[in-house]
């Protein structure tokens, strides 16, 4: 394939598939009306689910943007039961903590239209954990630390994509962020230039599965054009 130099480093011809004006319009409005069927989800089946599907969709999350293409992520794809358990049991004990003492009676209140309390059974339940870890910076090859751009912005780009990617798969997920996480880089046994950003639950939902009903903001309530 053809490159040219830039800076000294190739660059590739860009394959970006480009359509038609009415083609364009058409899988734009299919994609949102796909993705505005996803929601989060806590009522899970135990119904297994490949590793393969796992893989691909953190091989979609990983195609994300990064600041500097450093890429500061880590996966952690959990199915072993025992540490499912573990984690539950941890994040439960910290929740436990919010809704007794950290959470103030405003957040509580707006959080009561989704029936979400310290009881997280779908940790075990669901037969797949996705912990995605940020990494505050790079280790080198002698240990040194080399700097990382961007990290929050990055990682969390590609939990978005992350999370479209098991909703395309047929998947239901949520993100769950018990306060303070650091439990999972404990339980997890991770490096210490990881943090947890987030934990997704993946997996199909329940047979009577039901969830909030809930309205999202209209475009003329979110967007601004110029």
């Amino acid at each position: 394939m053809p490159h040219k130099l830039v800076n000294g480093h190739p660059h590739i011809p860009y394959t970006g598939t480009q359509y038609e004006l009415t083609t364009s319009v058409e899988r734009a409005n299919e994609l949102y009306q796909y993705a505005d069927c996803r929601r989060s989800v806590r009522e899970y089946s135990d119904r297994a689910v490949p590793r393969e599907i796992i893989e691909q969709i953190i091989r979609t999350a990983s195609t994300a943007p990064s600041g500097a293409h450093k890429q500061p992520w880590t996966f952690c794809a959990i199915s072993d039961p025992v540490i499912k358990r573990e984690i539950r049991m941890a994040a439960e004990a910290e929740e436990k903590e919010n809704y007794e003492s950290r959470m103030s009676a405003s957040w509580k209140k707006d959080l009561a239209k989704f029936g979400t309390d310290m009881n997280k059974p779908f940790l075990e339940t669901v037969p797949w954990l996705i912990i995605v870890f940020k990494q505050i910076y790079e280790m080198g090859p002698n240990g040194e630390k080399l700097t990382n751009y961007y990290v929050n912005e990055s990682v969390g780009i590609a939990c978005g994509m992350l999370i479209n990617a098991i909703h395309h798969a047929g998947l239901a997920t949520l993100t769950h962020t018990p306060s303070p996480m650091n439990f999972l880089q404990k339980i997890l046994e991770r490096p210490i230039n990881e943090r947890a950003f987030l934990l997704l639950p993946v997996g199909y939902p329940a047979d009577d599965c039901h969830v909030p009903k809930i309205r999202r903001k209209g475009l003329e309530e979110m967007a601004v054009f110029y």
